[in-house]
């Protein structure tokens, strides 16, 4: 079996695969861990009452599929194959045949690439109210966006923070009607409209301090004091060596192939559902592998 993938998905469905003896190679990716290892504290996590690192929740479940057996390699899949009777993946220069394949190799947020970006996520910069709204009660926050996303990750941050922008670089939003009205009925979010953010201005302990906003009908420039900046522009599944090959929907119609975790979750995306869709993936792959045998 072979995993793509070192997120909760993958690690979860490595601890199940290993402890069914079906002797996992984990690829893990240039970069490990997901989105997690960008996550400074997780509260939400079941059985870290308080709270754990991100990157310490994911050494954890690393070492605890390691201790099980499972194979870790930081290569990445580049191409897919199916054409004879084994799933093929092209790793780095080299093509491997699996029996089965968990596809767990999660969707990367968009950002807006502006300088200090990489520095600052975790820092006063994320792509997730849920994950980290909690963190900023009583101050200000902003958020990115125009579509559903936003409007739902700025509702929810009125949960804590004393006020919410909402900045579009449009005069509409994209969101739905309902979703709208819900925005502009809550005092506490204030729409900028026909707005951009030009800057990301930290303090000196390197956490977000304020942003440059450009309006792109006047070109005026003024600074916004924030404590966090929550970008809600999409997110893009890492599918890139499937494209065109293979559906990473839930339900993959490829015998010997299985979806989970953020590759496919366009709806909760969060680390425990990543992890049951890890699992499932796993006793799934199990199951056909064992009426192979049979």
């Amino acid at each position: 079996m072979i995993i793509v993938g070192s997120g909760c998905a993958g690690l979860t469905a490595a601890i199940y695969a290993a402890r069914a003896n079906l002797n996992p190679l984990v690829l893990e990716g240039r970069q490990p861990g997901g989105q997690l290892s960008t996550t400074t504290l997780v509260e939400n996590y079941p059985g870290f009452p308080e709270g754990i690192d991100g990157p310490q929740l994911i050494l954890n479940m690393h070492k605890q599929a390691e201790n099980f057996g499972a194979r870790f390699s930081y290569a990445e899949v580049t191409d897919f194959d199916v054409s004879n009777k084994h799933v093929r993946v092209r790793v780095d220069d080299e093509w491997l045949d699996t029996q089965a394949l968990i596809i767990a190799s999660g969707a990367s947020a968009r950002y807006l690439g502006l300088d200090n970006e990489e520095k600052l996520i975790g820092h006063g910069l994320t792509s997730c109210a849920t994950c980290d709204g909690a963190f900023y009660k009583n101050v200000p926050v902003c958020v990115i966006g125009g579509g559903d996303s936003a409007a739902e990750e700025s509702l929810f941050l009125t949960r804590f923070a004393s006020k919410v922008y909402l900045i579009h670089r449009r005069d509409q939003m994209r969101a739905s009607k309902i979703m709208q009205d819900r925005v502009f009925a809550n005092k506490k979010i204030e729409l900028i409209w026909n707005t951009v953010v030009t800057k990301y201005i930290p303090n000196e302990k390197g956490e977000m301090r304020a942003v440059r906003l450009r309006n792109v009908q006047t070109n005026e420039e003024r600074e916004l004091p924030v404590a966090c900046v929550f970008v809600a522009i999409g997110h893009d599944p890492n599918t890139k060596a499937y494209q065109g090959k293979l559906e990473t929907d839930p339900e993959s119609k490829q015998p010997g192939v299985f979806i989970a975790g953020d590759v496919a979750d366009r709806v909760y995306k969060q680390a425990v559902t990543a992890a049951g869709s890890g699992c499932a993936a796993a006793l799934e792959a199990e199951k056909y592998l064992s009426e192979l045998e049979s």
